[in-house]
């Protein structure tokens, strides 16, 4: 809030000058308030108040001390109002600038921001700060004291964009970690494909059992060299077997036709 200037020269007093006066006079149109200038100040009766004043007596009272700020300046006049001018005019707020407001209301979106001006000004949530952010209390609450840059004004529709992230400064190797991961994870692969890495580490297990091959065929060769002297030795073994049962086969049978002779009575 600006501070009250009693006494100065008119033709220094800047718009939106507070100043401290008292009731000379009171009009149909409104009030003439001495504020210690060679010229008087002009209050009109649309400017004592921001509600509709049907009767300037019902408010001001001649003597009555009040507080005003200065519209504007004229060589006979200061013209006076006492609703409190915006802290931001429509025309002073431009992209880029950078204000000062108060978190005042927060939505799923964004926040909002009371920097005096006739609206406040929206932070979309993905202008709140650098990286993900789901919801805006995630970063401020209200009542919180901000900074932000003006994005953007539209003076039809009475909307300002604003974004805190703006005015963060810029972080070089904010997306060196990742990489920096991604290189790690593919050493062994190629970090540029989605799933080089765990196709790299495979491939690599391939490598290592294809470096054990040499020495299976050695290996394999004594097996089957082995094998094959099994084989032969069994093949030996089963001839043998079937030739001495059958030897013996045929001895039975030459015994039992010998006896049978011998018992049978000959045909002599």
């Amino acid at each position: 809030m600006s501070e009250i200037i009693e006494t100065t020269s008119a033709e220094t007093l800047a718009p939106k000058t507070k100043l401290s006066g008292k009731i000379a006079k009171i009009t149909l149109a409104g009030a003439l308030v001495d504020v210690g200038q060679e010229v008087p100040g002009v209050l009109h009766i649309s400017q004592i108040q921001k509600d509709p004043v049907n009767k300037v007596e019902d408010v001001l009272q001649v003597g009555q001390t009040v507080e005003a700020w200065v519209k504007r300046v004229k060589k006979d006049r200061i013209e006076l109002t006492m609703i409190e001018p915006l802290g931001m005019e429509w025309g002073e707020i431009q992209p880029e600038m950078t204000v000062k407001g108060k978190i005042v209301r927060l939505e799923t979106y964004g926040a909002f921001v009371d920097f005096g001006a006739e609206r406040p000004g929206m932070i979309h949530v993905s202008e709140l700060t650098r990286g993900y952010v789901k919801t805006p209390g995630e970063v401020v609450k209200e009542g919180d004291e901000i900074e932000a840059m003006v994005l953007e004004v539209n003076r039809k529709k009475k909307q300002i964009r604003l974004s805190m992230k703006a005015l963060m400064p810029e972080i070089a190797e904010e997306e060196k970690p990742a990489r920096e991961f991604r290189g790690e994870r593919g050493e062994r692969g190629d970090a540029r494909k989605g799933r080089g890495p765990r196709r790299g580490k495979k491939q690599e297990e391939s490598y290592e059992m294809v470096d054990d091959t040499p020495k299976e065929p050695e290996l394999t060769a004594m097996q089957i060299a082995w094998q094959m002297a099994m084989d032969r030795s069994k093949a030996k073994d089963k001839p043998v077997k079937m030739k001495t049962a059958k030897t013996a086969s045929n001895e039975q049978a030459d015994i039992l036709n010998r006896t049978l002779e011998k018992q049978l009575p000959t045909g002599g």
